[in-house]
């Protein structure tokens, strides 16, 4: 058993059985009154303890200890909202890290991240409202109104948790809230670090009426879009994890290096995380045009972000989020810093299709630009011009060495592609 599955999520005891049947860490959740809610609250099978106890499980595979609690938000969308939050490495000194996950998701996701992440700082992942194992309130249809309820509940979560400023990583979803939130609370971001992000490209104006779309495909499209994204997997009821496991097999093997007996842990867990009232997955909705785009665009927004604020985009190559979004926003902001980075062969959930290089430069970036932030500070005091300009060259030669080591792998993964397709030709 590792340490982090003896994790500070409340006090042991030699009673396990009882431990699980009544623990001190769940957010009781009501399926209303009416026989009806009733029985479909039943009916998909959803559960807050079993979703506390696949979360351990698959978080127990952390080489780190972790400790997790409810964090007490109070009325920020609902009468009383909690973020559930597992923390890491917090007697660090360092600036820390904030986690915000996609839809749909949860911290247990961030199994192959954690480590990395919390080797040499704090590191906290938060069950984003509305979703996990946090608080299940009603949010506005409106999606501006929406927006400012998610920024809401993440600074009221920092005011709580005493946190002065942090390096903010969000995916998908959790890439749009984190970029409204450095945009509201400048002061408290020193370092915006998006995972393919969400919401940022404008909607093509004939995304509906594409020729490489099947009619019948819109006309589905069209017919699913006042239905919330993951309505099937609750409409499936008790058979909603073996749907996970049959439609999205892709999902299970991403996790097979970190995770034992990830065919069933995973599946469980995307179950649970989205069996359950689908109150953020309606927020979600208010706030999207359609799936792939917001209605509120981040594109043209992200430019006035205070400029003294780095940017790192991490998209993977075979992403199907526009990438070109990031070009754009570097493009606009001529005096900030912005990197784009791209992981060949990773799909859009780039930290597990390729943990590894994805933990480096999140990690590269942070450091990167700490002495970026530092070189910044030496300007306000009586350092010389040239240990300054001795600074900034050695960051900008990191920074140099380390594109030209994308640019090898990218290099080398095209070639591995020619040889391939050279072979089949071949063999043809």
């Amino acid at each position: 058993m590792t340490l982090a599955s003896k994790s500070l999520e409340q006090p042991q005891c030699g009673n396990d059985f009882i431990l699980e049947q009544k623990p001190m860490d769940i957010e009781e959740r009501k399926a209303g009154n009416f026989w009806l809610f009733k029985w479909l609250f039943n009916w998909t099978s959803s559960s807050p303890i079993m979703l506390r106890a696949v979360e351990k499980k698959i978080l127990s595979f952390l080489k780190t200890p972790y400790r997790g609690f409810f964090v007490d938000i109070g009325p920020a969308v609902g009468e009383a909202d909690k973020i559930w939050t597992i923390s890491m490495n917090t007697d660090s000194k360092e600036e820390p890290m904030v986690l915000l996950h996609g839809l749909g998701a949860g911290v247990a996701l961030w199994v192959m991240n954690l480590d990395s992440f919390a080797k040499d700082r704090p590191v906290y992942a938060m069950d984003v409202l509305g979703f996990g194992r946090s608080s299940r309130p009603t949010f506005s249809n409106d999606a501006l109104i929406c927006e400012k309820q998610f920024v809401k509940s993440v600074e009221e979560w920092r005011r709580e948790m005493n946190i002065n400023k942090m390096v903010l990583l969000g995916h998908s979803m959790g890439g749009f809230i984190a970029s409204s939130y450095a945009l509201s609370y400048p002061e408290r971001v020193s370092h915006l670090i998006l995972a393919d992000p969400w919401g940022f490209p404008e909607k093509p104006a004939d995304s509906n009426t594409s020729r490489q779309i099947p009619l019948w495909v819109r006309a589905l499209a069209y017919a699913l879009t006042p239905l919330n994204p993951l309505w099937a997997l609750r409409a499936a009821g008790p058979f909603g994890q073996w749907i996970v496991q049959k439609t999205r097999p892709d999902i299970t093997r991403k996790f097979a290096s970190a995770v034992e007996d990830n065919t069933k842990l995973l599946p469980q867990y995307i179950h649970q995380c989205n069996a359950q009232t689908p109150s953020g997955e309606s927020a979600f909705h208010a706030m999207m045009a359609s799936f792939g785009w917001a209605k509120y665009p981040m594109v043209h927004r992200l430019k006035d972000l205070r400029a003294d604020i780095p940017i790192t985009f991490i998209y993977g190559s075979r992403s199907w989020i526009d990438s070109s979004s990031g070009e754009k926003i570097k493009a606009q902001r001529v005096d900030s810093k912005v990197d784009i980075k791209m992981v060949n062969g990773a799909g859009h959930h780039v930290y597990a299709d390729k943990p590894d290089i994805f933990n480096r430069y999140v990690n590269e970036a942070c450091e990167l630009y700490k002495a970026y932030a530092t070189n910044l500070n030496v300007r306000d005091t009586t350092e010389s011009d040239e240990e300054i300009n001795d600074a900034t060259l050695q960051v900008e030669t990191q920074q140099k060495a380390e594109h030209k080591d994308q640019n090898s792998e990218h290099a080398l993964s095209e070639g591995q592609h020619t040889e391939e397709v050279a072979t089949d030709l071949k063999q043809q």
